[in-house]
């Protein structure tokens, strides 16, 4: 007897979806993507078909939450010090409202949509970009390897 999976179908996390208030439409920017936002988050959703399951497709991330700016799902980018929302046209400090909103958005959908909550992403907002400016350049720095059991000035 196959084991039926006790989360919903694409078309049933999106009804479930409306039926909490969040706002349901396609988007172009994903081949076969949903956006779906409330409180001035949004995420895409596309449809995906499990490994094992031979039924209904289920919803999965194809965008992560963030601030939904001008239609667009902006990133979250932290920088040690700030963090910042950033488009494709434009980079601002976030404000503690659209982190909690950000945050609150990311609880609730995954919630519905039967996803994984993760203890660090539900104690509060997580970027999706860390880039700290005292490690700038060092991307390309290479070490060179050392060979531990060499003492250094042939002795």
């Amino acid at each position: 007897m196959t084991r039926k999976s006790r989360n919903p179908n694409f078309d049933q996390t999106l009804e479930i979806l409306r039926a909490h208030s969040f706002d349901v439409r396609p988007f172009a920017g994903v081949a076969g993507g949903v956006l779906v936002s409330k409180h001035g988050a949004a995420a895409v959703l596309v449809a995906v078909q499990a490994q094992d399951a031979v039924g209904d497709a289920q919803a999965a991330l194809a965008v992560h939450p963030g601030a939904l700016v001008n239609g667009e799902v902006a990133r979250l980018l932290d920088r040690g010090y700030q963090k910042f929302i950033k488009t494709s046209q434009f980079e601002l400090p976030a404000s503690a409202s659209q982190l909690q909103a950000i945050h609150l958005f990311s609880e609730e959908l995954k919630q519905l949509t039967g996803a994984i909550s993760l203890y660090n992403e539900a104690l509060g907002t997580t970027s999706d970009v860390y880039e700290y400016d005292r490690l700038k350049g060092r991307e390309g720095a290479q070490i060179a390897p050392t060979n531990a059991g060499q003492v250094a000035g042939g002795h």
